[in-house]
């Protein structure tokens, strides 16, 4: 982010919005003034680096992982637990978390079945003790014990050798261990339990000593689960400290011309800092020459911070989804000493991306953020959603992560809130992030004002320790200080805005979410608000909203266990269990409400599907109302992508990872070229209605072209009631209003009505978006369509489905039975007429089905 928006960028706001712009104060500049910054990092001048031919070959220094199989015990006091021989002790896996060993050692039962999340929750609040024996073959220089992550307060010895404690659990702690180590080597580590304090605050059930330490929070009680974590859940290797350390080389963008700035600190462990500085730059997705630059280092202070400028030749820039290529490089930087010491590496990667935040249409303002985001130099909408931290019992496996991080890229996802409920996220979250062009807003773990309880110590090393460690990812784009605090002020806030510039100053802070023009709206849900509200619900920016619905059917049934095959559900059974707060709060008749909108609750199958459809509606309008609305609204993330408990949520992917419709329908709803058709009530029987249609074309792919775009009204016979087409030429425009479609009370005199609207250009049909209204009228209507044929051929992973019936086929999908959290098709949920067929791209090669609302 730069200081001031550039006078281009007012101007260009002005000629997309057609307002006058006036330059005045905003938040952001406020903001920044007020943190009292001594510098800010991207703005320090720079040194120019001499390009060279090659540079020298260095390794790494030495490391050891000490990951893999650990021992772990319950209790015992530290002379015991000190001795060599544990005879009560259980295999662990590290990284990874108590439960989990307790689980894999057939302890304790899965704690995502039934109510066995309360056996767990138990396990949180006792004292476990890992052990690790290991040889070290050879010298490591200078080592240093080093923890990734320990949730959450630990204490370690080496060798029988105290070696300090740690609380907090986003890395560290750190320990020099020249003197201790050995040939054979024992470590230990203590777990302290987990505080219990339950101060019957909102909501009354749940732990809140998270208030007073830090952690990931939304597994103590007040979002699904409550089994507070516990583990060393991140790597534990010892390292070696070269004679002058590398200290977190961060990497940003001067120009989108490859004019590169690189912040580097120097630290002298025992030799001076004197010698040359090599820097090796390689494409890390595409192809192309490396290059190399180098600089003479000849210092007398102990530790120094060193700002270089280079210029990368023939950049290739790093996109948002959907926007273009996510163009990566590696970088490799070493420092040589002089007098031959060992040379010290670190190796990072980053893109070449700039942005810059220009204010809403009406100017700048002291009430607001900059909320425009400028990728690029390209002002753009964000398409978005909320991102959960994955697993209450820590798994963050890299194949779980690409699992729904892919999906969020086939969803035209460009943008994920990482909250203040949740994780400063892992690296390999952010790898896949830079990989699928989506964008990130990080907060750190804070949430409804305790920034004023956390330790300030402790939240200032997460800060430090995080900032440095993610900071060169293209995809981090924003850092934010947490989630829903209403007083988002005082020491803690303003460290985290202060560092935000002397670590990072290349992007945007903000004090809260939602603050300064953002909103955050569940009327639809904890206020019990008919789905209307959500379809005529606005604001400049949507940091969250939603509607919670039931996950796959297959999930349900594996998460009530022995209780799968009861219905209805009773006060107290697994079903209410799992869902939001436990059913303490009113969920399971919020759940009948929306669900009771499209169908009947006789079978546990009709219940799932009516609440699905409830969350289809309740998201999918808001998003595409917010797109229309552009650029006085600049962006809309809907809550939320992915889960930590198995239960009702308001995710497009539930826990297990199957896929729920909303996914589907937010990608025809987020597609970069779609037409919309604007509703301000979901029941229009017997009613004169004025529906203005839209189309969107975030890449401007009918730019120069003819198009048309057809709407097509059905009623409950899938008669044709109205087709129109709107002919246009398309410009420069992302968002142009075609006009208004009218019906009449006779034309919308119908149980059901159905829209179809398709963009057609050069002879094609580009995309098709359809809508459904009327479904109150009588429960299940919506399923109880004249019937239609569809037939499959597959040929590998590809799936051919065909209307070989007379009339529509509506919400056609394809699935594969029992296997739902492994499932993704490339599109779902399709409306076909009468002779269309459509490919259909599936990631698995079990057998698969074809279904549908009116299939036979």
């Amino acid at each position: 982010m730069k200081r001031f928006i550039t006078g281009s960028f007012l101007v260009l706001m002005s000629i997309l919005s057609g307002f006058p712009v006036q330059a005045g104060k905003s938040l952001d500049e406020i903001d920044r003034e007020s943190f009292a910054a001594k510098y800010t990092l991207s703005e320090l001048p720079g040194i120019s680096m001499i390009p060279v031919l090659s540079v020298d070959t260095v390794r790494s220094p030495e490391s050891l992982s000490l990951d893999g199989i650990w021992l772990m015990a319950e209790g015992g006091d530290e002379k015991f637990r000190l001795k060599d021989v544990w005879t009560d002790a259980v295999e662990a896996v590290v990284p990874g978390s108590v439960h989990t060993a307790l689980l894999m050692n057939r302890i304790i039962p899965d704690p995502y079945i039934g109510q066995n999340d309360s056996i767990a929750e138990q396990q949180s609040y006792k004292t476990w003790w890992f052990s690790k024996k290991f040889t070290l073959n050879g010298l490591l220089e200078n080592p240093i014990l080093s923890f990734g992550g320990v949730a959450n307060r630990c204490t370690v010895w080496l060798n029988g050798k105290k070696l300090g404690s740690h609380e907090g659990m986003f890395g560290g702690p750190d320990f020099a261990v020249k003197k201790y180590l050995k040939k054979e080597n024992t470590l230990v580590v203590k777990l302290d339990p987990i505080p219990q304090m339950f101060l019957g605050n909102w909501p009354p059930n749940a732990n809140e000593s998270w208030k007073y330490t830090v952690v990931f929070n939304c597994v103590y009680g007040w979002h699904y689960a409550q089994i507070p974590s516990l583990g060393i859940w991140r790597s534990v290797k010892l390292e070696s400290q070269a004679p002058v350390e590398i200290e977190a080389p961060f990497v940003s963008t001067r120009s989108l011309q490859g004019d590169m700035r690189l912040a580097v600190t120097l630290k002298k462990i025992n030799a001076p800092l004197k010698g040359k500085l090599q820097i090796r730059i390689v494409p890390k997705n595409f192809e192309g020459a490396p290059q190399f630059f180098e600089h003479e280092i000849n210092s007398s202070k102990k530790t120094e911070q060193f700002s270089f400028d280079f210029k990368i030749d023939a950049p290739r820039l790093w996109w948002p989804n959907d926007m273009g290529e996510q163009s990566l490089y590696d970088m490799t930087v070493a420092f040589i000493p002089r007098n031959g010491a060992l040379p010290d590496v670190e190796k990072t990667s980053f893109g070449i991306r700039t942005i810059d935040m220009a204010p809403f249409p009406g100017g700048e303002r002291e009430d607001r953020y900059n909320w425009t985001f400028v990728i690029n130099g390209k002002p753009m909408f964000v398409k978005g959603t909320g991102w959960c931290t994955m697993d209450a019992l820590m798994d963050f496996s890299r194949e779980k992560y690409d699992r729904l991080l892919s999906i969020a890229k086939s969803q035209h996802i460009q943008m994920m809130r990482a909250w203040g409920g949740g994780l400063p996220e892992t690296d390999d979250f952010y790898e896949l992030c830079d990989k699928y062009g989506i964008m990130v807003i990080q907060e750190w773990p804070t949430a409804w004002n305790s920034h004023n309880t956390q330790p300030f110590d402790m939240l200032q090393e997460t800060v430090v320790r995080n900032m440095k460690r993610i900071r060169n990812h293209p995809s981090l784009v924003m850092w934010g200080a947490g989630n829903e605090s209403d007083k988002p002020f005082g020491p803690a806030i303003d460290m985290m805005g202060r560092l935000s510039l002397e670590l990072d100053g290349s992007r945007p802070f903000h004090r809260g979410e939602a603050w300064g023009g953002s909103d955050h709206n569940y009327n639809c849900w904890w206020d019990d608000a008919h789905l209307n509200h959500n379809l005529n619900m606005t604001s400049p920016f949507w940091g969250e909203f939603g509607i919670a619905s039931l996950p796959h059917i297959e999930s349900v049934r594996r998460y009530l266990a022995e209780e799968k095959d009861r219905w209805p559900s009773r006060p107290g059974d697994h079903f209410r269990h799992h869902t939001p707060i436990f059913g303490t709060m009113g969920e399971f008749g919020k759940l009948s409400q929306y669900s009771g909108y499209f169908m009947p609750d006789t079978t546990l199958a009709e219940f799932i599907t009516g609440s699905q459809l409830a969350q289809v509606v309740g998201v999918r309008h808001t998003l595409e109302r917010a797109r229309t609305l552009w650029p006085e609204t600049t962006g809309a993330l809907y809550y939320k992508m992915n889960d930590n408990y198995p239960g009702v949520s308001w995710s497009s992917v539930d826990y297990y990872g199957a896929i729920k419709p909303v996914h589907y329908f937010v990608q025809k709803s987020f597609a970069p070229l779609t037409g919309v058709l604007l509703f301000d009530r979901t029941n229009l029987s017997s009613q004169e209605v004025s529906l203005p249609l839209y189309l969107l074309d975030d890449c401007r792919q009918l730019n120069g072209k003819d198009y048309t775009v057809s709407v097509t009204v059905y009623n409950d016979r899938l008669d044709t009631v109205v087709c129109r087409e709107f002919d246009g030429h398309g410009e420069l425009e992302t968002v142009k209003k075609l006009g208004n479609l009218n019906l009449n009370r006779a034309q919308t005199k119908s149980t059901m009505l159905f829209f179809v609207v398709d963009v057609c250009s050069e002879g094609k049909r580009l995309s098709r978006n359809y809508y459904f209204t009327n479904y109150e009228v009588r429960r299940g209507v919506i399923m109880s369509m004249p019937r239609t044929e569809i037939t499959m051929k597959r040929d590998g992973r590809q799936i051919t489905v065909t209307n070989v019936g007379k009339l529509p086929a509506i919400g056609v999908y394809v699935e594969s039975p029992g296997y739902a959290h492994e499932f993704i098709a490339s599109k779902n949920y399709l409306w076909l007429n009468p002779g269309e067929s459509q490919i259909i791209e599936v990631n698995v090669d079990y057998p698969v089905c074809v279904k549908g609302w009116n299939i036979n």
